[in-house]
């Protein structure tokens, strides 16, 4: 019985692939339990419609990517933290408040699970920080922080 595989199955194949399969595993199993539905024509002209859609969404998504990456190159993110007499700086900057900054400032959404560079920013003068905004593409933003 030829199936077409909704979901990945261990030992079988991975979603989206035509797989043949014993006819009381694809009726009694794979097909009630959503993993899998029976092939014919029509099921593969869906198939082959969600594949083209999903390659357009992962094109539109890197094209996203892509220009929010040249915007973040004009960006410098302004901060100002107290600092003790000898020029050291209290506290830190988090990337939690650099993406809030970028949010209210910029109008630029990214989650600050997205950045690469893990450390906050703890001194006075320009920090870059990478962030990676889609697999292989990074932009890179430029904090400053002065003194209060």
């Amino acid at each position: 019985m030829k199936v077409i595989l909704l979901k990945d199955v261990k030992g079988i194949g991975k979603k989206g692939e035509i797989v043949n399969v014993k006819d009381g595993y694809g009726s009694n199993y794979l097909v009630p339990n959503r993993l899998a539905v029976m092939y014919s024509q029509k099921s593969q002209e869906i198939l082959d419609d969600q594949k083209q859609a999903e390659a357009e969404n992962i094109e539109r998504m890197k094209a996203e990517a892509r220009e929010t990456a040249e915007k973040l190159k004009n960006i410098v993110v302004e901060f100002a933290a107290k600092g003790s007499g000898d020029g050291r700086m209290f506290g830190t900057i988090s990337t939690k408040q650099i993406e809030q900054e970028l949010k209210d400032k910029h109008n630029i959404v990214i989650d600050k699970r997205k950045f690469v560079t893990k450390e906050p920013v703890d001194h006075f003068g320009y920090s870059k920080l990478t962030i990676e905004l889609y697999k292989g593409i990074t932009g890179i933003v430029t904090v400053h922080v002065s003194e209060k």
